[in-house]
This record gives C-alpha cells, sequence and structure tokens, in this order.
C-alpha cells in the first residue's frame, strides 16, 4: 500500500504526533512535496485557548480558508507527484461542531459548503494516531507551545473523541489505524520501522496497528 500510495495523510488529535510523523515520513519516502497545518499563520489561535467561546468561530474560519488554499494549490500541480500531508479537509466541521453554538455552527457550515471545491484529491492513504487524553495533554505540554499554554485535558479529551467517532465512520480512503498510546513512531527508530513494514504489507481497507502481547 505505501509505495503506491502518492497521497498520503496522516491525522489525529492534537498532541498525536501527526505533523511529525507526516515530516519523517515526507522525509523517508520522499515526497515531492507536503502539505502541512500551520497554526502559526492563524492570528486568533492563541486568543482561542484563552477563550474559546469568544475567538472559536474566527479560528474556525482561518484554518478553514488556509487548508483550502493548500489543496487548491496540490490540486493545480503534478498529479502524479507525493504529497505527504498531515490533514483531510472533511474533518474541518469536527472541531466547529466541538466549539461553536448553533447559530454561528450555522454560519460556519454555510461557509464549508460554499468553499468546498467541487473536486478534492482523495487521499490514498490515511494513517490515523489515537491515543489515551491524558497521553496527548502530556505531550502537548512537553512540547512548551506558547499558543497551547491554556489548554485544558477536559478539551482535549473531546477532540479525542470526536476524532474516535470521526474515524470509526471514515471509509473515503484506507484507513490504517495507530495505537499512538505504546508506539512512537516519531521518537522510536523500531517503532518507526514497524510501521513503515506494515503500511507496506497493508491489504486491506482498514487496518489497526499495535504491539502484540
Amino acid at each position: 500500500m505505501l509505495d503506491k500510495a502518492r497521497y498520503i495523510v496522516v491525522e489525529g488529535p492534537i498532541g498525536a504526533g501527526k505533523s511529525s510523523l507526516a515530516r519523517r515520513l515526507a522525509e523517508r519516502l520522499p515526497a515531492d512535496d507536503v502539505l502541512f497545518e500551520q497554526p502559526a499563520a492563524n492570528p486568533f489561535l492563541g486568543r482561542f485557548y484563552q477563550n474559546m467561546e469568544r475567538w472559536a468561530l474566527p479560528t474556525q474560519i482561518s484554518f478553514l480558508f488556509q487548508r483550502i488554499d493548500q489543496l487548491a494549490e496540490f490540486a493545480a500541480g503534478n498529479p502524479n507527484r507525493r504529497i505527504v500531508s498531515d490533514f483531510i479537509l472533511q474533518k474541518d466541521p469536527l472541531f466547529a461542531a466541538l466549539n461553536l453554538p448553533a447559530d454561528e455552527l450555522a454560519l460556519y457550515q454555510r461557509v464549508f459548503d460554499n468553499m468546498m471545491p467541487p473536486t478534492l484529491p482523495r487521499p490514498d492513504l490515511v494513517i490515523y494516531l489515537q491515543a489515551r487524553p491524558d497521553t496527548l495533554m502530556e505531550r502537548i505540554r512537553r512540547r512548551g507551545m506558547d499558543a497551547e499554554r491554556h489548554i485544558t485535558e477536559h478539551y482535549v479529551q473531546r477532540v479525542a473523541e470526536r476524532f474516535a467517532r470521526f474515524f470509526y465512520q471514515y471509509d473515503a480512503a484506507p484507513l490504517f489505524i495507530v495505537d499512538a498510546e505504546v508506539l512512537n513512531p516519531v521518537d522510536h527508530d523500531d517503532d518507526f520501522e514497524l510501521l513503515l513494514d506494515r503500511l507496506r504489507h497493508m491489504r486491506s481497507y482498514r487496518e489497526f496497528f499495535a504491539y502484540a502481547g
């Protein structure tokens, strides 16, 4: 599966290590290009974590435009090049439903529906990293990003639950679910090599990867 995939996405809740793994994967393959979320380019993100009710809508809209612009550039390029990304656009409403009140969510949904490109590149492979909220929270604290200082474990738990529900129903592309609770392919070379081997031998449309025994 891995060797044939041209458009690979690594996804997961905040703290799961999706961007770090996507970067390592892109270097190893290698990828011709990368599509990474740019939280530092969102001027509302830091304020959102301090006051979610006040800043959720502009934060969400800013990320939506950012992701759509990136995907538009991707779609306009060479379709045969290999791309590694750390987001899929279809998960964008997940955060909107989590953070917005009903009236703002309705407004966001109208914007999302009207901005959605008529044709979206379909991933050849999606890698979903999952872990317990306390593990995610520990990793968030460890990386020490200033904008994330106000994140609470309760919020992280809600995000993780939404991701679990989203990917439980996800069938738009082959899905490889990684137990990032016990596997750390970002920091541990052995885990990374195991991940690559399992991805290369992936045969089913949906597989789960964790240590046996």
